[in-house]
């Protein structure tokens, strides 16, 4: 079955995000609609208002939001507000780090915190290792949801 989920992270990450972005079996794997950060960016010169409601039509038909964790991700307004939103739908939530995979300049980032909402609400986290690991982890979120 095919499963539709959301995918938030800070947009500065869609380097190692779009490394694992097409996995069989799940569609819909974009963060409100946005490719790259050159998107993002013009969305966010429209504004709060704007960008909330491009975050809240990305997670119409998803059972399934992806938190992905790098460094100061738990500081980040949008990812909190997709967090909330996806819980307010009934969505599964995930956190999978992604602070070890190497960015466009080979760099790779420091370790960052789970947001505490994931696990307060009986989802789990886990360290980015493939993409049929990830298809794992999507569906137990699913799961727990009732999805």
């Amino acid at each position: 079955m095919a499963r539709r989920v959301f995918f938030s992270f800070h947009y500065k990450q869609v380097w190692k995000v779009n490394q694992i972005r097409n996995i069989p079996n799940i569609t819909g794997t974009a963060a409100a609609g946005f490719q790259d950060a050159s998107l993002w960016e013009d969305a966010k010169k429209k504004g709060v208002k704007e960008i909330k409601l491009l975050i809240d039509k990305g997670l119409l038909n998803t059972s399934v939001t992806v938190v992905f964790v790098t460094y100061g991700v738990t500081n980040r307004k949008y990812i909190n507000y997709e967090i909330d939103k996806s819980l307010e739908r009934g969505n599964g939530l995930v956190a999978v780090q992604i602070h070890h995979l190497k960015d466009q300049n080979g760099d790779t980032g420091s370790l960052g915190s789970i947001p505490s909402k994931i696990k307060a609400n009986g989802f789990k986290a886990y360290k980015y290792s493939n993409r049929e690991a990830l298809a794992r982890w999507i569906e137990a979120a699913a799961k727990i949801a009732g999805k």
